[in-house]
């Protein structure tokens, strides 16, 4: 089963021509030849840089010597407004304290304790929905929106505040390149940035609202009456090195990624695992009759039921992964596959070429979620899928995200049939995460 891809227009471009197609048409915009290389180089005036499909060199990258080969900062260039100095673009002993506060928030059971309000935003994605023509892009967004505000700070996504960041996140990521201009030229770290004004304003607006919400867990932190959810985990963790908490400016920064990385990219996940759903019926009905089995608001315990429907989730993130390209930075010289790469140069690690990868997958372009249950699939998962990156710096929400996708993919399922309107297929590109140009258009009928 292959999901309709046009054919590449060009063999060869540049790398600023590359990313300009990168961002217009991920699909058809791509040369075949990084479907089948090892590793391409891409010059501009000021630096070089390499893609890498070559499992052993992404895992050295990422997982071997990631201390040599620190974030690139031309990536942060165009997320500061934003991200601040969040965990998402940090390097070095700053990113190592952040992630020592963050991640017990994360471990083992806390899953358990934030699915109570995964599946209440899961049924207030169900009860949303209505019969015909919808672009589900959007109703994914305000699906993963509420499991965020809920999970971090048990507020529902339709309350003001909640429902004025997703508004507002929404323009922002429409208004925000994959890399802006900043990110080509060797500007010293005195020079002032420029960026769109509508960029500008909806990061302010973003961070205005984010930080009325921290300084109000705050306040109910001191007086003993915050309960207890993702954001009191965070704020009240302290770092076993310094025995320091975040302030409140620090927790700003961090739930503004969390936003960008758990909501926009399950929004983008979720709208592409129900687009294959509706190109390939028979799938759905698997889904949905697997869903069947689970009671109107689920336990913990009922995920064991969903196998095929986390295979599914599996497959979308294969074929659509939310993140499209990774950029890290040598910091020492190295050589790879015979080239000499020189300190400075960007290692380009992009999910979307290493999970189309022809001489790594079998039926490389084929929605096929059975195929995780082969060996020489799995041995592929091992070696090629990074919808959540690898090594130290993997998405510590990972294990949220797989319990979120194919939770809401079932509860959907369970009550709605997804097909898709002819003439309408989605064309995907790329903002800050993979989405389709003109939005996901599905018809919904009632099961």
């Amino acid at each position: 089963m292959t999901p309709p891809k046009p054919p590449p227009r060009r063999d060869k471009a540049s790398l600023w021509q590359h990313l300009r197609l990168f961002r217009r048409d991920i699909l058809s915009s791509q040369p075949a030849r990084l479907y089948r290389a090892w590793m391409a180089e891409f010059r501009t005036p000021f630096f070089r840089s390499y893609l890498c499909n070559d499992p052993a060199l992404v895992n050295r990258i990422l997982v071997e010597r990631p201390d040599d080969f620190p974030k690139s900062n031309r990536i942060r260039e165009g997320l500061n407004p934003l991200l601040g100095n969040s965990v998402f673009v940090t390097n070095g002993e700053t990113w190592k304290r952040q992630r020592r506060i963050i991640d017990p928030a994360f471990e083992g059971g806390r899953l358990r304790d934030t699915f109570p309000a995964m599946v209440a935003a899961g049924q207030g994605a169900v009860a949303r929905l209505a019969p015909g023509d919808i672009e589900v892009e959007e109703a994914m967004s305000h699906a993963a929106a509420d499991v965020i505000f809920r999970t971090l700070f048990s507020i529902p996504i339709d309350l003001e505040v909640a429902a004025a960041v997703f508004h507002e996140f929404r323009a922002y990521q429409r208004t925000q390149p994959l890399l802006n201009l900043a990110a080509f030229l060797p500007l010293p770290r005195w020079f002032p940035r420029f960026h769109r004004r509508a960029t500008s304003r909806s990061a302010a607006q973003i961070r205005t609202l984010i930080t009325r919400l921290c300084e109000a867990r705050a306040a109910e932190i001191a007086a003993g009456t915050a309960p207890d959810d993702l954001a009191t985990k965070i704020m009240t963790t302290r770092d076993p090195v310094s025995g320091e908490t975040f302030s409140t400016a620090e927790m700003v920064d961090q739930v503004a990624i969390f936003f960008l990385a758990g909501h926009e990219t399950s929004a983008s996940a979720l709208a592409w695992a129900l687009y294959l759903l509706a190109l390939y019926p028979d799938v759905q009905d698997r889904v949905a009759a697997e869903a069947a089995s689970l009671p109107d608001t689920p336990d913990f315990a009922a995920l064991s039921r969903l196998k095929f429907t986390r295979d599914v989730f599996r497959e979308a993130l294969r074929l659509y992964p939310p993140v499209p390209m990774m950029v890290r930075e040598n910091g020492c010289p190295e050589e790879m596959r015979g080239r000499k790469i020189a300190p400075g140069a960007q290692m380009v690690l992009s999910p979307w070429h290493l999970h189309r990868h022809e001489r790594i997958w079998p039926s490389p372009d084929a929605f096929d979620p059975d195929r995780w249950q082969t060996e020489e699939n799995r041995a592929c998962m091992r070696d090629a899928y990074l919808p959540f990156s690898a090594g130290p710096r993997v998405c510590t929400g990972a294990g949220f995200a797989m319990v979120e996708g194919p939770l809401l993919l079932a509860m959907l399922a369970k009550h709605w049939r997804f097909e898709r309107v002819a003439g309408r297929d989605p064309v995907p590109v790329a903002h800050l995460t993979v989405r389709a140009k003109d939005g996901i258009w599905l018809t919904l009928g009632r099961r």
